[in-house]
Order: structure tokens, then C-alpha cells, then sequence
């Protein structure tokens, strides 16, 4: 999510003066909905720059530079791989270059229907091509190469370089598959497993198209049990990447004007700050149940297939994994509201079969499905409230040394913006350090790596569980005075051991925390050198606020940065991000990710600091940092992860690839060749076993999915390097030595005799 929401009440009054001087702005009249409606996108352009230009924290001028930006990232957003455009296309787009802050104050629509028309008319030509040459074998004998660098490639001169730029894109992805195919079917023959290295550890693989899990496919005949052919093999490769390509067209097919439109406005919104965005309306409603983690309806994944809509996944504890009926795997043909007549959803975009599925909790939706074996079958589902179970945290406790400590992971700050009583991270970490307490754990492990941020008011609310009470951030408005949000509950929930685990993801809120807890010195935080480097509050607003008695429908939201945090000590996590107390070696510490690495990032700056009390209450603190940068300094693990680091850092510039199949063979067989060093990365296990609290384990006891989500968390934990370097931490923070345990020289000879 990469943000932290301070949704409307500490705002009120910047959103005040926007609604008062809204209220001579739409004065042109709205048509009614079931006609066609050209001003409703400018009714957005015009919405949006105000909402922004009055509520931003710093708002850009809009001036020829301000459309310079537009430009880059519209024409980027719409075709990166340069597989659409012409040069041609390029010079006639290139002409509006300085000309769309105009465009954009006058609302003026020329460019985008230009490049609209443009787009979808290069899309149709583009299925032509790519079903041509995939309709013939590829030459691998051939010397030619293809370079993936697509942000300095040229723009193709026409047409038949157009085709080329294609075959080659395409050969290179089939290149890859074919190479895989021969290799598992040389292993099978050799006696080998047929599965192949997971590779992507060290990014050997080439990834240009989707291949659909041709690992999974066998590589003999099924009639003979014959080694197939490499003709065979070859023509697989080419049926996988057209069956891939058709996917991904029927995808873009599905996309509407407005959806083209909501990037066009994106790339508008994106030069003032990275984290302001337009909120199509389906895109809110993701958006808000990314936030919750709930949603009303009958609690199934769907996706895709060709004309079809398949349910993926069922949701535990959903109305739809209760009744039993519904599986994944199924084939949704039709829909229908109660007793309604059904509607035919095959062919359908996938947003509006889900929007017919959606519906308020108690309320029926009757589901026509094709079941794996054929049959169909209506299934009866009565909608609910359905809770997403990766939001929300969740602990595990582990012993080590005859202690026991407990792991709380907090995938994001969520919160029910709708219902106070709703479930939020505030109250489920206080929950779980409850129970963490009631199982008599020595110390806690918070991790919060890849936590990309969500509501203000709960990480105020889970900092405070930590401290007796005191500053947790403080926020500023532009030309304002500073604000400084309190924890002024004097209960501490949880005064023991404490790490933070973050990573060069965690983001906003998370940030706020680490800084928090490292400002007071009331943990420690390990992880990667910094953190993400994000700074800034953002608003969620309403667009639909603005316009009275209008019949255009839903205009969505904006989500505009609103507010810079600052640290209590009056530093700012913008850019900088928190540099944690011990740098464990992390494989993509040398890749531009953060904050700092992105176009329009809000400067660094700093304020005064607040008043606040250092913890004093833990005297091994500066000698268990010691400690751990020791362990981690002369760790082989550590030292390796580091070394493929640096070893991944030199390939990015890797992008050029042979597409002769001897060459690409040696190219690759290289890299495999180099990359065994580093295998030991993802075989590693420590000795540690983590497992559910006892709630837990009944929940588990009725909710296989639930049993198997856990089981793999913890398997996750018990080969995490990172998670077991926080628990040698929690041993050095405890108040009385930790007795180490060992086996002597003489015992590990027995047990070798014996073994």
C-alpha cells in the first residue's frame, strides 16, 4: 500500500475550505447518465486539480515542466515494452509535450483521445502479428540477440520493425521455456527429478511473457512414456506463449475508456507527489478493503480464464467456503439477485461479474456453475461479512534456550474507518502481546517488514503499548504549526524484551513505529540499512462531495498528501527513511527501491523535536547490538547473503540475450554455474520450531485452510535467518544471562559413535 491515512478528522478544516469554495465551481450543467456524456471527464480534470491544488501539502505549479512529466509517464504507462507505438506515433504525441498543462486547465481532451485511438487501433494490429509468428517454428540456429532494455530502445520506424521488435520478444520467452522443457526432460532421462532449481533466487530466469506452469507439465508422451521430440517440445513453447499473449489481450480487452482515462489522470496526479492518486470508483472499493480487510459478499477469489470467470480461492470463514458447494475451480455462468432472472456473465469483464456477485450482507446471490467434472450446478449464497485473514496479525511462539518468545507479524495498519467497533491493528496487537503474555513469553519479535503503511491513528495506538506514555510522531501541515499526536494512556501493555523487524519495504507507518520505538530506545530495530524513506500523510476524499445533484455516477476519490510526519526527535523518515540499529545483509540492498529512487519525492527537512523520555529501563540494550553485529559479522550465512548481493547488483545491467540456442544454453549454463554458490540462501533451516497459541490451535482444528496458512508461516519462520538473529536479540536483552545450549566435545563423539 506504500501509505499512511489520516482519513478526514484531523483535516477538517483544509476539507472545509475546499467544500466552501466548491460551491460555485461545477456551474455547467450534467446530462443524464444513460446518454452519452463527454463532460464527465472533464468534470474529473476539473475536480481533481482543484481538490489538489487547495489540499496538497505542496502543490506543483503547473507550468510546461509540470507537462513535460505528464507526458514521459503517460506515453511510458501506456506502452513500456515499446511494442505498440511507431516513431511516427511518437513524433505526432511528441507535439502535446509542453501543451498538456494548458490542455489540463482548460479541460481540454485532445491528447488523450488522440492516444486512446491510437493505442487501441496499435493493439489490434498487434494480435495480428503475434499470432503470425507463433503460427511457425522458431530458427534457434540463427545469430541475433535482443536486448531488454526497454526504456533506451528506440521506438520501432514501422511496421515491419514493429514485427521484429515482436518475433524477437516472443523467441527470447520461448527461448527460455524450451530450454527449461529440454533440460527437465535430460534430467528424467538421466534418473533425475524432474523439477528444476527455483531459480529465481539469483534471477537467472527470463521472464518476457507469462508461461502457464509448464513446470508442472510432463515432458513424455502420455501414450508411450517417449522422450518427446525437439519439434515437440518446441511447438508446446509456442502453444504456452500464445495461450499466454491470448490471456493478456483478453485482459486488455477488458479495459474501458475510463480505465485508460484513470492512467492518464495518474500520470497527472503522480507530478505532485508519488502518493497522490485518483481512485477509480472499483478502485476505491479495492482500496477500502485493503484498509479493512473486510468486505460484504460471499467470500471468493475470482479470476480470468478466457471468456470465463473462475473462482480462485475461497475465502475461510466465508459464506461461501461455510455452505460447502462452491469450489475453487468452478466456471461462473450466470448470476442472479435472489429470485431474479439470471444474467449471463461468460464474456463479461471481470469487475462487472464481481460487482454482481458483491452485495450487502443478508441478501442472496444465486451462482449457475460449471463444476470441474462438467456438471452444473445453482448454488443458493446468502452475502456476508467476509474478513481477509493475510490483513490482519497474527503470533507464534517459539522456545529457544529454555525461554519462550513470541513473533507477532503486522502485514499493514489497518483499520474500519466505517465502524469504530470494527477490528483495527491497534486493538489486535494489544490483543496478541496479551496473549502473548498469558504464555509467559520472555520477550516479543514485531515484524513489520513489507508493512507498507495504513492508518495514523493505529500505529500511535500500537507504539503506546510499548511506552508509559509520551510523544509517538508529530505531523505538520503546510504553513501551519506542528501537531504532536500523544500516547497518553500511563498502562504500558508490554515492558520486556522488544526487536523491530523491518526491511527496505517497510514504509509510513511502519516507519513511524521503528522511529518511534528507536527514538526512545525502547527496542531494537534490525533489518535492512534503512527502511523505505516515505514521510508524508494522505487523505482519502470523496470527489462525489463536490457535485450537487449530479447524474453522472460515481467519480471516485482522490488521495492527496496532505502532511509531512516528522520523528519525536525532529528528524524526518522521508527519503532517509530509519537506519536500523543492526544492518543484516539483505539480497536487494544494492537495487534503487525507496522513496529516494522515485520522480516528485517530497524533500528531506527536519523541525524542532518534541519532549520525551529515553527509556532507561533495560541496561544490556548498547551491549546486545554489539552482540548482534558480531554474530552477523562473522556469520557464513550473513556473509554469503551479502555476497549475492553484490552479485545481483552486477547483473542488473545483464540485458542483452542470445537468441541462439547453443549460446543462450552456455549464457545461462554459466550463470546456473556461478549461482550454486548461492543455493545455500534458500536451503537454510534453523532449529527452531514455532507453533500456534492454544486459540489458535481449536480455530485450526475446525479450518483446514486456515491450518495450512498457518503451517506455512511457520515453516516460513523456521528457514528465516533474520527471525532467528531477533531471538539471539531477545537473549541479550533479557535482565539475566541466557545459558547458552551446547553439547560437549566428548557427547557430540557418542552421539556420532551411536549414530
Amino acid at each position: 500500500m506504500n501509505t499512511i491515512l489520516n482519513f478526514m478528522k484531523r483535516n477538517y478544516k483544509i476539507l472545509l475550505a475546499i467544500v466552501f469554495l466548491s460551491a460555485t465551481l461545477f456551474a455547467f450543467k450534467i446530462k443524464s447518465s444513460n446518454e452519452p456524456d463527454p463532460d464527465k471527464d472533464k468534470l474529473l480534470l476539473e475536480l481533481l486539480t482543484f481538490v489538489i491544488e487547495k489540499g496538497h501539502y505542496n502543490p506543483a505549479t503547473i507550468d510546461d515542466t509540470f507537462s513535460k512529466g505528464i507526458y514521459k509517464d503517460y506515453i511510458q504507462a501506456l506502452d513500456p515494452s515499446k511494442r505498440f507505438f511507431l516513431q511516427s506515433d511518437i513524433d505526432e504525441f511528441s507535439k502535446y509535450e509542453t501543451e498538456l498543462d494548458d490542455e489540463l486547465i482548460n479541460k481540454d481532451l485532445t491528447f488523450f483521445n488522440l492516444t486512446y485511438d491510437r493505442l487501441m487501433k496499435r493493439m489490434e494490429e498487434s494480435k495480428k502479428l503475434y499470432s503470425g509468428i507463433l503460427a511457425s517454428p522458431f530458427d534457434y540456429s540463427i545469430d541475433e540477440s535482443f536486448n531488454t532494455d526497454y526504456v533506451k530502445a528506440p521506438y520501432a520506424k514501422d511496421v515491419s520493425e514493429l514485427k521484429d521488435r515482436w518475433r524477437k520478444q516472443i523467441k527470447l520467452s520461448t527461448l527460455s521455456s524450451l530450454t527449461d522443457r529440454l533440460k527437465i526432460q535430460e534430467n528424467k532421462n538421466k534418473g533425475m527429478s524432474n523439477s528444476i532449481e527455483n531459480d529465481s533466487l539469483i534471477g537467472v530466469k527470463v521472464a518476457v511473457n507469462n508461461e502457464d506452469d509448464f513446470y508442472k507439465k510432463n515432458n513424455t508422451s502420455a501414450d508411450t512414456g517417449k522422450a518427446k521430440t525437439f519439434a515437440e517440445l518446441e511447438k508446446e513453447t509456442r502453444e504456452s506463449a500464445k495461450k499466454s499473449l491470448d490471456e493478456y489481450f483478453g485482459f486488455m480487452n477488458d479495459l474501458d475508456k475510463d480505465d485508460w482515462f484513470s492512467v492518464y489522470i495518474n500520470s497527472i496526479t503522480a507530478r505532485f507527489d508519488p502518493h497522490t492518486n485518483y481512485f477509480a470508483p472499483e478502485e476505491k472499493e479495492r482500496f477500502d478493503v485493503s484498509i479493512s480487510g473486510k468486505l460484504e459478499g460471499i467470500g471468493a477469489r475470482l479470476q480470468k480464464k478466457n471468456d470465463f470467470t473462475e473462482i480462485s480461492e475461497l475465502i475461510s470463514g466465508g459464506p461461501a467456503w461455510r455452505g460447502k458447494q462452491l469450489e475453487a475451480g468452478d466456471l461462473v455462468m450466470k448470476v442472479a439477485q435472489g429470485n431474479a432472472e439470471p444474467v449471463d456473465v461468460v464474456g463479461m469483464r471481470l469487475d462487472d461479474v464481481v460487482k454482481k456477485i458483491k452485495g450487502p450482507k443478508g441478501s442472496e446471490v444465486r451462482l449457475t456453475v460449471k463444476k470441474v467434472d462438467g456438471t452444473i450446478k445453482v448454488i443458493s449464497i446468502i452475502r456476508d461479512i467476509v474478513e481477509i485473514e493475510e490483513t490482519y496479525a497474527k503470533s507464534s511462539v517459539v522456545e529457544k534456550n529454555g525461554l519462550k518468545y513470541g513473533v507477532i507479524y503486522l502485514p499493514k495498519f489497518y483499520i474500519d474507518f466505517e465502524n469504530k467497533d470494527g477490528r483495527d491493528a491497534g486493538k489486535d496487537i494489544a490483543l496478541e502481546v496479551e496473549r502473548l503474555k498469558k504464555a509467559n513469553v520472555s520477550g516479543i519479535v514485531l515484524d513489520v517488514r513489507d508493512d507498507g503503511g495504513g492508518s495514523l491513528s493505529t500505529v500511535v495506538d500500537i507504539a503506546g503499548l510499548f511506552i508509559e506514555q509520551g510523544p509517538i510522531v508529530q505531523i505538520k501541515s503546510a504553513g501551519r504549526k506542528k501537531e504532536v499526536l500523544f500516547d497518553r494512556d500511563s498502562k504500558i501493555e508490554w515492558d520486556g524484551p522488544l526487536v523491530i523487524m523491518v526491511n527496505s519495504f517497510s514504509a509510513s507507518a511502519s516507519e513511524i513505529l521503528a522511529a518511534a520505538i528507536q527514538d526512545y530506545k525502547r527496542g531494537i530495530i534490525i533489518g535492512s540499512k534503512q527502511t523505505y524513506g516515505k514521510g508524508t500523510v494522505q487523505n482519502v476524499i470523496d470527489l462525489n462531495q463536490f457535485v450537487r445533484n449530479s447524474s453522472v455516477g460515481d467519480l471516485g476519490a482522490l488521495k492527496t498528501t496532505t502532511q509531512k510526519f516528522y520523528r519525536i526527535n525532529g528528524g524526518s523518515t522521508q527519503l532517509d527513511g530509519v537506519s536500523s540499529d543492526v544492518v543484516m545483509p539483505d539480497r536487494y540492498a544494492y537495487l534503487k527501491m525507496g522513496e529516494r529512487d522515485v520522480d516528485n519525492a517530497m524533500p528531506w527537512d527536519k523541525i524542532d523535536p518534541a519532549d520525551y523520555t529515553v527509556w532507561n529501563k533495560n541496561a544490556n540494550f548498547n551491549q546486545a547490538i554489539l552482540n548482534s553485529k558480531n554474530r552477523i559479522e562473522h556469520n557464513s550465512q550473513f556473509k554469503l547473503i551479502e555476497e549475492n548481493a553484490k552479485w545481483i547488483d552486477s547483473r542488473s545491467d545483464d540485458n542483452t540475450y542470445s537468441l541462439n540456442i547453443d549460446k543462450f544454453k552456455i549464457a545461462q549454463n554459466e550463470i546456473e554455474e556461478k549461482s550454486k554458490k548461492y543455493r545455500p540462501i534458500s536451503q537454510y533451516k534453523n532449529s527452531l520450531h514455532f507453533s500456534s497459541l492454544p486459540y489458535e490451535v481449536s480455530e485450526m482444528d475446525k479450518d483446514s485452510i486456515l491450518k495450512e496458512k498457518r503451517d506455512r508461516w511457520h515453516e516460513g519462520l523456521s528457514k528465516d535467518i533474520y527471525v532467528e538473529e531477533a531471538l539471539n536479540v531477545l537473549d541479550d536483552l533479557q535482565s539475566k544471562p541466557v545459558v547458552k545450549k551446547t553439547i560437549s566435545t566428548k557427547l557430540k563423539k557418542d552421539k556420532l559413535a551411536k549414530s
